[in-house]
Parts: structure tokens; C-alpha cells; sequence
């Protein structure tokens, strides 16, 4: 029900008397006076002039456009009504009537058959995406049909796999395509299929070019500049081999594709002016920054209000988002990672809810145009708090409507095990809300640009933790509380408007300027307790199954789905976990060597299978005997058919490091440093610990450890005085860092650094 309160009551005024003031700048947002500071000093019932500026907000009302006068502080203020109602927070959509009428970007399957209309939408995409573009060219002469696809309307860095229909094949040197499952299909040259990146200048297809510049259908200008695109010709068999050659009829190519290169601003050797300098990244704090200033369908802000003002925000977000998370198996991934497509069909909104779900982001406005952005990991730096006095009114809902309840969310996501579908992950219930509701009430949690089936489980339970806590509403919120707007999550301190909220976290998940209301308007539903708790063990579910073909012949390639390093007893193997390919005829084998015996030169392949593995929650575990130790390994699996032959194509290569000792032994103590003629004297002990080995000294001729060289590793007993002489030195000043290492090369986490030395 909705509650109007005035803080301003003489009851709270004198509550207020001879309190000390104190409140939060908030991330960035702004310091201006609290209401409290007006009533201590003795408000008279309007507004004074703050005692800080607001540099931040003020752009609110400048850039809005002069239609209407308010007061504000004391001053006269134009402000455009219409322009103001647009939001200032922007959360993830992925469940509920909220989600249904928000814009959203194609399913995955869309993406698999081209356009085929004169003017079609142009596609952009953002990390890995299966799709088939637009239709640019297709004819038929004689007995081959010739075809162009424009994939993306940007350049991008590569091209992962090529399906026909969808068969998965691959490309052999000139083009020509090899179905490594189905040894009469599309072989023999009957199709050849080419590709450009989308440079600037780019080159026409040669091959077209050749056979069709002469008719005026495609030249040699025909380049497709900045324009991702790949060429199709297919040749027609005789018509008793059609079927074979064809079995779904005229070949459909579609691919799959690293999309657009991005600015990483983490990497000072990346310039947000030169596009070449760009790179390619899974990253979604990237993505939405590339989306929101740099991608040409996207929003087009100027980067230089959006991102610099805030650059350290954004850095700290995009870390977060590449933090490592464990999984249940062993071996780890990176928190959140984004992959998807769109059109310009859709609204560059669409864009960003899509990016925005894929990291249970958060973002908001600032008046100045800069763009907070916090990806899905509590931080309590990140909270605000809103008191009595920055409260104008409220609306709380204790429960949710029938329409809007649920006991069941499903997480759906793009698999790339099948094919780059959408595809279901286990699902999060709550049994005692479906017994009291006498059903199941299911809704489905959509994160389509998420390829990870664990990363869709974590997005899922956190959403689901939010849509189980009731308590949600809306605050009518004073210009004094403009902090707790560009904050995600605030702490509420109302023990006089209300109580049974006070002293609660709430999630800021959508404000709106609401100057006719007095301020904003903050759309909110209370945190839960538990919204990072994650054990892999018990809520990692287990991998969506992988069905076969339906017409299947051959053997399938083995997917890896994790591979680790084990340690133990001085010794360690391999953990390769795959993908269970639903065959009981299929017997695993994993092969593994060492990357790089010496030169560049790898080792020799060892392999074992693995007869007796069994299947489990849809994964396959295997582990193999002893490998050599604190060396890169390389690791590849197949199958083997019940004839005992094996799959035409082994895996991806994946390489993992079989550390011993992953523990970092303790810091080197002691250090002590003297400067001569032509050389440095160090001396220092080392730790007490048992698995000290040597230590790293590294040196630079500036107090930078990070760009310093290691000159010298000295070994050693621990608990041990040690030293080391740097000699033929040229006069100067040095800097000398000493980390300690264990055998297995892992470094101390902190060094010692023996501050500048002069040689003479």
C-alpha cells in the first residue's frame, strides 16, 4: 500500500538537534547538502543554496531542454517534462512480464538461415555467435549456384567453424569443403566456401570475381568494405547423387564467428582512436562499452564522456568479470563471459539488456553523460544509504501478483555442444512455495548471450534468490538522496517512515528523474542474504545432455569440457572431463605430451583409453597415470568405435600446467643492499618455509618491479643467510626485487624490494 511521509515534522526535527551529519559521496554521483544538514542548521521551510556544488546533476535539467521553471535550491531551473521521465538505472531483463515487453535480440536459432530480403537489416555481434547473415548474391549458371553472405556489418577477428545445414564441416586449403562424419557429402570439391574479415579496404572473392565479373554480376568492386562476409559455391551432382551429395536439399552456410575486435581499456597499448589496435574478448564489461560508444548500430555515445571520467569503475568491473570461479569437476572459469548477435531491427536496448544479462549487470547515467557500470558481484563500496529525511513517500508490496509468481526458474542459454542452440540447464525450484500454491509455477530465466551452462546456473540462482524475496516496491526519493540513485544497492535507515525496512539492503533496479514527485522515483526489491553464496559441489547442476545425430555415421568428436592439473604426493595427473556423447559403443582416449621439450620441439604423444568409464550428470571424467611435473602439457581426446577404429578428428588442444606445488612459499626477509664500483652487493635470508627452492631477483633502472627483468635466480636452503653479487655494472641507480620460489616455479605473492642503489 502507498504511504506518504514528511520527514520535516517537528518530532524529527528535534530528533535531529545536536546529531552529528555524516553521509556517503556514493560512486561518483555527487556532494551536496543532506536534509539533515538543512534541518541542523535550522531549515525555515525552504530550500538554501547546497554547501557543495553539484556538477553531475545539474546536466540533468541543462541538457533536458527549456519547456518549464521549477525552484531548485533556492534558483530558478528550466527543465524539459518529457525529457526527464526516461530512466536513469538500467538492470538486466530476464524473467517475467517485465522481460516480455522489453526489446530482445534474436534466438540463436534465428541466426542459422540468411535474410533473403532486398534490404535487410545489417547484423552485429559481439564474442563468439553462430549466424548466417543476409543474403547478398544468389545465382544459379549451369551447374553452379554462386552465393554471398554479408555476416556482420563490421569487421571481425575470425572465423571458428563453418555448418552446412547443420553439418559441421571443415575447409581445405582453396576452399574446399570436407564433412569429416559423412565422407559422400559435399566433398570433392562440390562446394567451396571463402571468407573476408570485413577490412577496410577489403578484396572482392576472386573466385566469383573470375567467374562472373564477365556478366557484370560481381567485380572486382564488389569488396564489401567493413563487412564481414563469406562466398558459397556449389557445384551439382548428377542427379542420382543428389541426396548424397545434399541431403537437406541446397546448402545452407551458416558459421561461426569471433565477432567484433574491442577496446580493452585495461591495456594502455590499446587506443580507443585506432580501431587497429583493438582486440578480440569475451569480456562483457567490454562488450557494452564497445556497444555503447563504439558499436556503429549501438548508442553512440562519445566515449570520452562515458567511460573516461569513470575509467577506473569500468577497469575494476571488467576484472571482475574475468575472475576465476571454480568448477566441480576442477579446473576453473572465468565469472562471466558474452556471446550473441543482433539486428537493426531491434533497438540498440536490446543490445545492452542482452549484454547487461549475461553478468547480472547494472548500469546507470550520470547527469554529465558518463556511464556507471557494476557487474553481478556485491561490493559493499558500492552501497549507499537513504534515511528518514530523503524520503518522500513509498509504495511496498508485501507479495507478488499470481500472474507474477514463480517456484521454478529455468535457466536458458546458448549451448555450443549443440550446435548453438538454446538449451535448458537444471532448473532452481522452491518446493514449499509449490506445495502451498497446490502447482508449479515456472518461468523461464533467459541469458541467450551466455554460452557457459555454469554461468547461466549462477545468473539463474542469483535472480532466483531476488524473485523469492517478496518485499519489493517504489521510493519517492528528495534531491538529497541523489546518491543512493547511482548507487546498485542501498541500505535503507527509515525507523520512522518505515520500520519494517529499516536497517535492510535493497537493489536499486530501475530510478527515473520525478521532479513533479520532488526528486526520483527508485523502483526496488530487497537483497538477499544469501545472493553470492555458490558451492560448485552442490549448485552446479550437471551439463545439458548432448543427443546425438539423428542420422549419425562415424564417430563423433570428443568436447572437452575441463581440463586440470592434480597434485599429490610429489607427483600429477591429468583431470580431462568430457562431454558425454550419449554412445554406450564409444570407448574414451586421451592422449597428452609435453608442449616444448627444447626449441619450440613438442614431445612425444602418450595415450590411454579409458574402457571402463562411466558416465555421470551428463560429464565423463577421466584421469590419467603421472605426467612430468611443472611442465606446459597439451591434452587432446577421441573415441573409439566398438570396430576399434578411431574418430577422424581428435579434439581441440587444450594445455594445462602440471604444477607440483601450487602453494607460494613466504617472502625472503632480512634484505640488505650495498652499491660499489661497477656492481651490487644483496644479501637477505631466506623463509621458513618448507617449500622454499631459490629466489627471483629481478632489476630495473626505474622503481617499476613490473617491467623489471629476473637477472639472477640464487638457490638455497630455507631458514638460510644468502647473497649475491651483480657485477659489471655500469654506473648509475638500480632497483633490486627478491621473491621467493617454490620448485614448481610458483612465486611469493609479495617481493621486497631494496629501494635505490647507486653505482659508481
Amino acid at each position: 500500500m502507498a504511504h506518504s511521509v514528511n520527514p520535516l515534522d517537528d518530532a524529527l526535527r528535534e530528533a535531529l538537534k545536536g546529531r552529528a551529519i555524516s553521509y556517503s559521496t556514493g560512486i561518483g554521483a555527487f556532494e551536496t547538502t543532506t536534509t539533515q544538514e538543512f534541518l541542523a542548521s535550522g531549515w525555515s521551510g525552504e530550500y538554501q543554496w547546497p554547501v557543495h556544488r553539484d556538477p553531475i546533476f545539474t546536466p540533468l535539467f541543462i541538457a533536458a531542454g527549456l519547456t518549464g521553471n521549477i525552484s531548485l535550491f533556492g534558483g530558478a531551473v528550466t527543465i524539459s517534462y518529457a525529457a526527464i521521465a526516461s530512466a536513469i538505472v538500467t538492470t538486466a531483463l530476464t524473467v517475467g512480464l517485465t522481460y516480455a515487453m522489453a526489446p530482445k535480440p534474436p534466438k540463436p536459432e534465428d541466426g542459422r538461415q540468411p535474410l533473403t530480403q532486398p534490404i535487410p537489416y545489417r547484423f552485429w555481434g559481439v564474442g563468439v555467435a553462430r549466424l548466417a547473415g543476409a543474403m547478398m548474391l544468389w545465382e544459379a549458371v549451369d551447374a553452379d549456384m554462386y552465393s554471398v553472405q554479408a555476416i556482420v556489418a563490421h569487421r571481425i577477428n575470425a572465423y571458428v567453424d563453418f555448418y552446412l545445414n547443420d553439418d559441421k564441416v571443415t575447409l581445405e586449403v582453396g576452399g574446399g569443403v570436407e564433412d569429416p562424419l559423412h565422407s559422400n557429402r559435399y566433398g570433392a570439391n562440390r562446394v567451396r566456401i571463402f571468407y573476408n574479415l570485413g577490412l577496410t579496404p577489403e578484396t572482392a572473392f576472386p573466385a566469383l570475381v573470375d567467374e562472373l565479373s564477365a556478366q557484370g554480376i560481381w567485380t572486382a568492386n564488389h569488396r564489401g568494405d567493413g563487412q564481414a562476409s563469406v562466398a558459397m559455391i556449389c557445384v551439382t551432382p548428377a542427379q542420382d547423387n543428389f541426396t548424397k551429395a545434399f541431403p537437406y536439399g541446397k546448402p545452407a552456410l551458416s558459421v561461426v564467428a569471433e565477432l567484433s575486435l574491442c577496446w580493452d581499456f585495461r591495456d594502455p597499448l590499446q587506443d580507443p582512436d585506432d580501431p587497429s589496435t583493438w582486440v578480440f574478448t569475451k569480456n562483457p564489461a567490454i562488450h557494452l562499452a564497445w556497444h555503447e560508444c563504439f558499436n556503429p548500430f549501438g548508442t553512440k555515445r562519445d566515449f570520452r564522456k562515458a567511460i573516461l571520467p569513470v575509467l577506473d569503475m569500468w577497469q575494476e568491473e571488467a576484472d571482475v568479470c574475468d575472475e576465476l570461479v571454480p568448477r566441480a569437476a576442477g579446473g576453473t572459469e572465468k565469472r562471466y563471459e558474452c556471446g550473441g548477435f543482433d539486428t537493426t531491427e531491434h533497438d540498440p536496448k536490446a543490445g545492452t539488456n542482452a549484454i547487461l544479462a549475461t553478468c547480472d549487470g547494472w548500469m546507470c547515467e550520470r547527469g554529465d553523460g558518463a556511464l556507471l557500470f557494476v557487474a553481478g558481484k556485491f561490493r559493499e563500496k558500492y552501497v549507499a544509504t537513504l534515511s528518514d529525511a530523503d524520503i518522500v513517500g513509498y509504495t511496498i508490496q508485501h507479495d507478488v501478483l499470481p500472474e507474477e509468481e514463480c517456484n521454478r526458474l529455468v535457466p536458458k542459454f546458448t549451448y555450443p555442444a549443440t550446435d548453438y542452440t538454446s538449451t535448458d540447464t537444471d532448473y532452481f525450484e522452491d518446493i514449499p512455495a509449490q506445495l502451498q500454491a497446490g502447482r508449479v509455477l515456472p518461468q523461464d530465466g533467459n541469458y541467450l548471450w551466455v554460452q557457459q551452462w555454469r554461468q547461466a546456473r549462477r545468473l539463474a540462482k542469483r535472480e532466483f534468490a531476488r524473485m523469492r524475496q517478496k518485499k519489493r516496491g517504489s521510493l519517492e526519493v528528495r534531491f538529497t538522496g541523489i546518491n543512493a540513485i547511482y548507487a546498485p544497492w542501498v541500505r535503507l535507515q527509515t525507523p520512522v517512515s518505515i520500520p519494517s525496512l529499516n536497517g535492510k539492503l535493497v537493489n536499486n533496479r530501475r530510478s527515473v528523474l520525478s521532479v513533479s514527485r520532488g526528486g526520483f522515483q527508485m523502483t526496488f526489491v530487497v537483497m538477499p542474504p544469501d545472493i553470492e553464496a555458490w558451492d560448485p559441489a552442490i549448485d552446479e547442476g550437471a551439463a545439458p545432455p548432448v543427443p546425438p545425430k539423428p542420422v549419425s555415421e562415424g564417430i563423433p568428436v570428443a568436447l572437452i569440457d575441463t581440463v586440470a592439473a592434480v597434485s599429490g604426493g610429489g607427483s600429477v595427473y591429468v583431470r580431462v572431463v568430457l562431454v558425454d556423447p550419449d554412445r554406450d559403443d564409444l570407448t574414451p582416449v586421451v592422449r597428452y605430451r609435453v608442449a616444448d621439450t627444447g626449441g619450440g620441439v613438442p614431445g612425444t604423444w602418450v595415450e590411454q583409453r579409458f574402457p571402463d568409464a562411466e558416465p555421470d550428470a551428463g560429464l565423463i571424467v577421466l584421469n590419467t597415470n603421472p605426467v612430468p611435473t611443472n611442465t606446459s602439457i597439451e591434452v587432446e581426446a577421441n573415441y573409439i568405435g566398438s570396430n576399434g577404429s578411431y574418430g577422424d578428428l581428435w579434439s581441440d588442444t587444450e594445455t594445462v600446467v602440471s604444477t607440483v606445488d601450487s602453494t607460494p612459499p613466504g617472502p625472503v626477509e632480512n634484505v640488505g643492499v650495498t652499491g660499489g664500483v661497477g656492481q651490487v652487493a644483496l644479501t637477505w635470508d631466506s623463509p621458513n618455509s618448507g617449500n622454499y627452492y631459490a629466489a627471483n631477483i629481478r632489476r630495473n633502472t626505474v622503481d617499476n618491479e613490473g617491467a623489471a627483468s629476473v637477472v639472477r635466480t640464487e638457490y638455497g636452503p630455507a631458514s638460510s643467510p644468502d647473497a649475491w653479487t651483480d657485477t659489471a655494472l655500469a654506473a648509475g641507480t638500480y632497483y633490486y626485487w627478491i621473491r621467493s620460489v617454490n620448485a614448481s616455479s610458483v612465486e611469493s605473492t609479495s617481493s621486497v624490494a631494496t629501494g635505490a642503489v647507486v653505482v659508481t
